[in-house]
This record gives structure tokens, C-alpha cells and sequence, in this order.
């Protein structure tokens, strides 16, 4: 299949309607049913305004993470169309990608 995979890129302690912003859009992914979303951590990164943004031992909300989610082009259309309607400020990487699923079921 061909798809999209776009990345948030934000902080640990970012968040909407009261949730961590990634959990938030976990949850978005699933409501949206769309393929797969991941969550990863980084150590550090550079932010937007060119801050650097770090996990500290004691305080982790400025940890960066990106949240990687993996759509059809239909699905895509309906994430951007939430996220517009609710407002959220976030920058994403789409890249166009092929995307399947190998194996089956019966394997661990």
C-alpha cells in the first residue's frame, strides 16, 4: 500500500485538552482508525526557535519525543482535518511511503 508517514516532533510536557499531547494523539490514531502510530523519546533535539530541548534526570516535560504515524492518503486527509478543527500547533514531517504487513496471523 502507499501511504504517508508523518512525524510530530514536540515535548514531553506539551499538552491538549489536558492530556500529554502524545497520548492525545495516540488516541486520535485510534479513534481515526488509521495503520499504526508509535511513540519515540530522544535524549535531545533542537526545537522551532532554535532552543535545545533535553530529558533531565529530575524533569523530563522538556524531553523531546516524536510521534510517528502511518497513513493511507485518505486517512491523512481525516488527521489534518482534526487537527485543523482542533487547533493544535504542531510541526510534522509527511513523507510518502509504501507500507504492507508480512507474514501471517499463526506466527508469534
Amino acid at each position: 500500500m502507499n501511504g504517508y508517514q508523518i512525524t510530530f516532533f514536540t515535548q514531553q510536557g506539551r499538552r491538549h485538552r489536558g492530556k500529554p499531547i502524545a497520548n492525545w494523539l495516540m488516541h486520535l490514531a485510534d479513534e481515526l482508525d488509521l495503520q499504526g502510530a508509535t511513540v519515540i523519546p530522544a535524549s535531545a533535539g533542537v526545537g522551532y526557535h532554535h532552543r535545545i530541548h533535553s530529558a533531565h534526570f529530575f524533569e523530563l516535560a522538556d524531553q523531546p519525543i516524536s510521534i510517528v504515524i502511518v497513513t493511507s492518503d485518505e486517512e491523512a486527509v481525516r488527521l489534518f482535518e482534526r487537527l485543523r478543527a482542533e487547533r493544535v500547533r504542531l510541526f510534522y514531517v509527511k513523507t510518502a511511503v509504501e507500507f504492507g504487513l508480512l507474514g501471517d496471523d499463526s506466527e508469534g
